[in-house]
C-alpha cells in the first residue's frame, strides 16, 4: 500500500472543511484535482472515506481513522523538517498546545516569555480547551502538547508530571471565614459561590465533591475568566474556590483573603500530555524540559 503525502494533507483539508469545495480552495487545487485525489486515496485503502451530499461532505467511519492517521503522520513530517531547519537557521519550530483554562491565562505565559526569549524562531499555537478535548486533540494529532490538572487516564499518552497546584477559597475583605486558617468544603456550602461555567474541569471538580457530600451547591453567579470571578468576590457577591496560581496575580490588584481548602482533593497535580516524547522534535522537548523546571 503506497500514500502520497499531498493525498493526505488534501485529505485533512476536506474532512476539516466538511466540504470538498472548500478542501479544494484550502489545498490551492481545483475540484476536479481534489476529488481525484480523495478516489485515490479510496482505492488504495479499499474504502468509502467520504459521505457526499447537496450540504457538503462527511467523513464515514473509515475516513475518522484515515483523519486520526493522516494527522499524526502530517504532524511527523512538519517535525522532520523542523529538526533539520534547525541544522541550518538556528532553533526552529512550532508548537500546537492545548490547555485548560489555569495554564493558560496562570500558568502558561511567563514560562512562555521566558522560553521564547531564547528562539526567536519557533512560534506556538495556545489554545484553552476542557479536559477531554486535550485528551482528545493529543490522541488524534490535532495537538503536540496537552497541559492538564488533576487525576487523568489517557490510554495511548505519555503523561508527565510538571507542577502542583492547589485550591483555595477566596473571599472579600471583613467576610467571617477569613479568620479561619483552613476550612472544608462542606463549610462554605452555606455561602453563595461564584465560579466557572458548567462544562468547566473547575466546575465538574467542585460539583462531584458537592455531590459526595449530598449537598447542593448555591452558585450565584457563573463566569468565564478567574479576573471576573475574582472581581465578582471582591465585591461581596459571594464566595468561590479558586487555584492559587491564580489568586496570587488577582491579590495583587484586588482586595481578595484566601484561605486553604484543607482537603486532599484539592490538591491538584499538572500534568503534561504528548503521544511519544522520543518522536517530539527538539522545541517541544525543551518546552517540557521548561515547564517540568518551574
Amino acid at each position: 500500500m503506497h500514500f502520497d503525502l499531498p493525498d493526505l494533507r488534501v485529505f485533512i483539508h476536506v474532512a476539516e472543511s466538511s466540504s470538498v469545495t472548500q478542501g479544494a480552495r484550502r489545498a490551492n487545487l481545483s475540484i476536479a484535482a481534489t476529488s481525484a485525489r480523495i478516489k485515490s486515496l479510496e482505492s488504495q485503502l479499499g474504502a468509502k472515506l467520504l459521505y457526499r451530499d447537496s450540504k457538503g461532505a462527511t467523513l464515514t467511519p473509515a475516513g475518522e481513522n484515515l483523519l486520526k492517521h493522516a494527522r499524526v503522520i502530517m504532524r511527523q513530517v512538519d517535525y522532520v523538517k523542523s529538526e533539520f531547519a534547525e541544522y541550518g537557521s538556528g532553533l526552529v519550530g512550532h508548537i500546537r498546545i492545548f490547555a485548560n483554562t489555569t495554564a493558560v491565562t496562570e500558568y502558561l505565559p511567563e514560562i512562555l516569555a521566558q522560553f521564547l526569549s531564547t528562539r526567536p524562531a519557533v512560534t506556538v499555537d495556545l489554545q484553552e480547551r476542557l479536559s477531554r478535548e486535550i485528551v482528545r486533540g493529543v490522541l488524534d494529532g490535532t495537538a503536540d502538547l496537552g497541559l492538564i490538572a488533576g487525576p487523568i487516564e489517557a490510554q495511548g499518552l505519555e503523561i508527565i508530571h510538571a507542577s502542583t497546584d492547589r485550591l483555595l477559597l477566596a473571599l472579600p475583605e471583613g467576610h467571617e471565614l477569613t479568620k479561619r486558617s483552613s476550612v472544608t468544603l462542606a463549610e462554605t456550602l452555606d455561602y453563595p459561590h461564584i465560579g466557572f461555567r458548567e462544562g468547566s474541569t473547575l466546575f465538574d471538580l467542585v460539583t462531584a465533591q458537592v455531590e459526595n457530600l449530598g449537598r447542593t451547591l448555591s452558585m450565584r453567579v457563573q463566569l468565564s475568566s478567574y479576573e471576573a470571578i475574582c472581581r465578582m468576590i471582591e465585591s461581596g457577591v459571594g464566595i468561590g474556590i479558586i487555584p492559587e496560581s491564580a489568586a496570587v496575580r488577582h491579590r495583587r490588584t484586588m482586595r481578595l483573603v484566601t484561605v486553604p481548602l484543607g482537603e486532599s482533593w484539592a490538591i491538584r497535580e499538572r500534568s503534561l500530555l504528548v503521544r511519544e516524547l522520543d518522536g517530539m522534535p527538539g522545541c517541544v522537548r525543551d518546552l517540557m524540559d521548561t515547564l517540568r523546571s518551574n
